[in-house]
């Protein structure tokens, strides 16, 4: 049987649900991972539970088109500086790790107490 696109397309946010709940899980310093799109929208998200979110909703949305602007923007240079590992934004309260696989940006948001960082993102890129 021949899926329609709109069932290829949920099944495509589920698999990105799926990988955000597996990067929730390994470790308890990550607040938030969530899928982006080229534009900004947001596929699928998951915060920690009872982790209370720092931005509000206009932010968010305006903090998504800012990281899938930059994030369209770098790949113009991938070829003459290479294929972009990762993004790492240090904020006073928390840490933003930003990856890219397949046109697909991952937001993950840690508390910036974590000491272990290149631990966790080499955990994530190996999740993703």
């Amino acid at each position: 049987m021949v899926k329609t696109p709109a069932e290829k397309w949920k099944e495509q946010i589920i698999k990105y649900r799926k990988k955000c709940q597996k990067i929730i899980e390994l470790s308890k310093s990550i607040r938030y991972a969530g899928v982006v799109n080229n534009y900004g929208r947001t596929l699928t998200g998951i915060m920690r539970p009872n982790v209370k979110p720092l931005l509000k909703s206009e932010q968010v949305k305006n903090e998504f088109f800012i990281i899938s602007t930059l994030m369209t923007l770098r790949k113009d240079t991938a070829s003459a500086v290479g294929v972009l590992d990762y993004v790492l934004l240090q904020h006073q309260k928390i840490s933003i790790v930003i990856l890219q696989k397949n046109d697909i940006t991952y937001y993950i948001s840690i508390d910036r107490k974590e000491k272990g960082i290149d631990k966790i993102i080499s955990s994530i890129k190996k999740t993703i």
